[in-house]
C-alpha cells in the first residue's frame, strides 16, 4: 500500500492569533515539527493549504477556506491522480504522534477519536467526501468519518493540540524545549 502522508496547514489560526504553521517548538517550526512526525509512517509527504519549500503542496478542494474535509479532499484527489492507495493525515501543530500511528489505524479507514483530523484515509473515498462537501448539511470530518465507515481508534499518547500560544507555551515547558 502506498501511502500518501499530508499536513493540513491551510488554517486562519484564529485562536492562535498567528500563523500556527511558523510558530516555534524548541527552535524548530511547528511545520517542521510536523513533516518530521508523519514522514516515517508514510511514503512521501505533502502539505496541504499552504506552499512550502519544504515539501510537496496541495490546494484544498474545491477551493481554500473549506477546512479540514476540503484539505483531506485535496490529498485524496491528488493521492488518486498519483498512484497512492491511501492518505494519512495530520494538523501542523501534530508537533508528535504515537508510536506505530499507521500500524494503530490500519486498515484504512481510521481515525483518532480525540482528533479525528488524524487519519488514514482510502484513495477511493474521494468521491464520497466530495458528495458532503458539494452537499447541504455537516462538513465536518467526524460527518466524513461516520459516512464511509471509519473505525474511531483510542491511543494512550494524546497527541498535541495547539490552539493558543498558551497551549504551546505549556508543551514547551513540558518537554523542556
Amino acid at each position: 500500500m502506498r501511502t500518501l502522508g499530508v499536513i493540513f496547514a491551510g488554517g486562519r489560526s484564529s485562536r492562535f492569533g498567528s500563523d500556527k504553521a511558523e510558530a516555534l517548538l524548541g527552535g524548530r517550526t511547528l511545520m517542521e515539527h510536523a513533516l518530521d512526525a508523519v514522514q516515517p509512517h508514510c511514503d512521501r509527504v505533502a502539505v496541504v493549504g499552504r506552499d512550502t519549500r519544504l515539501a510537496l503542496s496541495i490546494a484544498d478542494w474545491p477551493a481554500p477556506d473549506r477546512g479540514p474535509l476540503g484539505a483531506l479532499a485535496g490529498a485524496l484527489n491528488h493521492a488518486l491522480d498519483h498512484g497512492f492507495d491511501q492518505v494519512l493525515s495530520i494538523p501542523v501543530d501534530a508537533a508528535s504522534l504515537p508510536r506505530g500511528l499507521r500500524a494503530l489505524l490500519e486498515p484504512a479507514p481510521a481515525c483518532l477519536a480525540s482528533q479525528p483530523v488524524i487519519g488514514l484515509w482510502p484513495a477511493a473515498a474521494a468521491g464520497a467526501i466530495e458528495q458532503i462537501l458539494l452537499g447541504s448539511g455537516s462538513h465536518s470530518l467526524r460527518t466524513f468519518a461516520e459516512r464511509i465507515g471509519a473505525r474511531l481508534v483510542t491511543s494512550i499518547a494524546a497527541p498535541a493540540n495547539i490552539n493558543t500560544p498558551q497551549d504551546l507555551a505549556r508543551l514547551e515547558r513540558h518537554y523542556g524545549l
